[in-house]
């Protein structure tokens, strides 16, 4: 997904004379072509990543469209104070990209896992909070939010994502997509796991139930129109994350549903609300915490019991 977005980016530096990216000490060759075509608009900030984001408010605020890029937990945990005051109550229309979401830096530890990311910004008013499944969804999100008057926090993965969407799909910020129809449960996805949802839907089809996979793109805004004609036609949902199970998706779709007249069973999967000290590369983890594909598979079919 980080390649994705580099080539993007450098696409959208030659549309937009406004665009600006700004980074934390990191993809510094992966960004060599947005370099080569607008050296004074590529701002290496360092590893100083609260100045990255209230340098980029500013430059909001003056008119250019800042993107801001490094590892999540530093675009998030570590800005908070920053991204409050600086973004959100000014209304300043900074992209803020992070990249290695959830588990992708599992083999780094507690301190590169971003398994808060969400619960934190999504609290945060006027900030939109997205999680692209694969890169289609990426690049559509990416300029979109560039057009957006409201700041945008966007988790992606890192490297290796399988593409889930299918060319030319019509992918926009707050419009939920089915990857995957049927009638009997719905799992309901957010970033690069959603394809750990797919194999295990298609992997139990030949001799169970037949499962919808959505992805959701983003978790605020929310699509609350297709989640209201989903409820009517499936009463049985999986809300499937990598991230803490604190204030996520799951989280999410149960406050809205405490607001409806609605009745769904409801199986959440996410990360338990604990620091993980298993070491190992992201499919070992997110087997570890039955994340994975065959957990998935007993997840729908105690579901469906």
């Amino acid at each position: 997904m980080r390649n994705a977005f580099a080539r993007e980016i450098s696409n959208l530096v030659v549309e937009r004379q406004d665009l600006v990216l700004l980074t934390g000490d990191i993809g510094n060759k992966l960004f060599d072509e947005f370099k080569e075509l607008a050296p004074g608009r590529f701002l290496n900030c360092g590893v100083a990543e609260s100045n990255m984001i209230s340098v980029a408010a500013g430059m909001a605020l003056s008119g250019l469209r800042p993107v801001v890029y490094t590892i999540a937990p530093f675009t998030t945990v570590r800005v908070l104070e920053q991204l409050r005051v600086g973004v959100c109550y000014h209304e300043a229309p900074v992209v803020i990209v992070g990249t290695g979401s959830g588990l992708s830096y599992a083999e780094l530890g507690p301190t590169h896992h971003s398994l808060e990311d969400i619960a934190i910004t999504r609290c945060l008013p006027g900030l939109n909070v997205l999680a692209p499944a694969d890169s289609h969804e990426l690049v559509a999100f990416l300029r979109e939010a560039l057009e957006s008057p409201n700041p945008t926090y966007m988790r992606i993965g890192k490297k290796g994502e399988p593409a889930l969407h299918p060319v030319g799909a019509s992918l926009r910020i707050g419009t939920a997509q089915i990857l995957r129809d049927g009638d009997e449960l719905a799992i309901l996805c957010i970033g690069p796991i959603t394809a750990e949802a797919l194999s295990a839907a298609e992997s139990i089809a030949a001799d169970g139930p037949r499962v919808t996979v959505i992805s959701m793109g983003s978790v605020k805004p929310l699509d609350i129109d297709f989640l209201d004609g989903l409820a009517k036609r499936c009463r049985r949902w999986i809300t499937l994350e990598e991230h803490g199970a604190i204030g996520g998706l799951g989280s999410t779709i149960l406050e809205w549903l405490s607001n409806t007249r609605h009745v769904v069973q409801l199986t959440r999967m996410a990360v338990p609300d604990s620091f993980i000290h298993e070491v190992g590369d992201q499919a070992f983890v997110r087997s570890v915490l039955g994340l994975d594909a065959q957990s998935i598979q007993v997840a729908i079919r105690e579901a469906l019991e």
